[in-house]
C-alpha cells in the first residue's frame, strides 16, 4: 500500500473540508513514457468497485485497482512551498513526477 504521511494528510484533510461532496481521495498511477509515471490526485464522492481502499487518520484513501501493485512503496508527502510530493524509495530522494488535478 501507499503511506501518506501526516502533512499530507493534514493537507488533503483541509482539501476535502473545501469539497465536502468529493470527501475521497482517490490516487492514480500511469505511464508518461518509458522512463516517467504520472500519479494522479482526485477529490471523488464515491471509490470506484474495484479501489483498494484504506483509512489513514480518518481520511479516506482509495487506490485505483490497476495501480494498486505498482504504487506499493511509494509514499505521499506534503511540503511548503512545493506542495504534494510522491516519493519512491529508489528514488534516492528525487520525486516522481507527479499530476495533481482536484475535482
Amino acid at each position: 500500500m501507499i503511506a501518506v504521511t501526516p502533512a499530507a494528510i493534514r493537507q488533503l484533510k483541509r482539501l476535502v473540508a473545501e469539497h465536502p461532496d468529493d470527501p475521497i481521495v482517490r490516487l492514480t498511477l500511469h505511464d508518461l513514457d518509458e522512463q516517467r509515471l504520472g500519479l494522479g490526485i482526485t477529490l471523488e464522492a464515491t471509490p470506484q468497485p474495484d479501489d483498494e481502499i484504506q483509512d489513514c487518520d480518518g481520511l479516506t484513501v482509495a487506490v485505483e485497482a490497476r495501480s494498486a501493485a505498482r504504487m506499493d512503496g511509494i509514499t505521499l508527502d506534503y511540503r511548503e512551498p512545493e506542495g504534494f510530493k510522491f516519493l519512491h524509495p529508489t528514488d534516492a530522494g528525487e520525486d516522481l513526477l507527479r499530476h495533481i488535478s482536484l475535482n
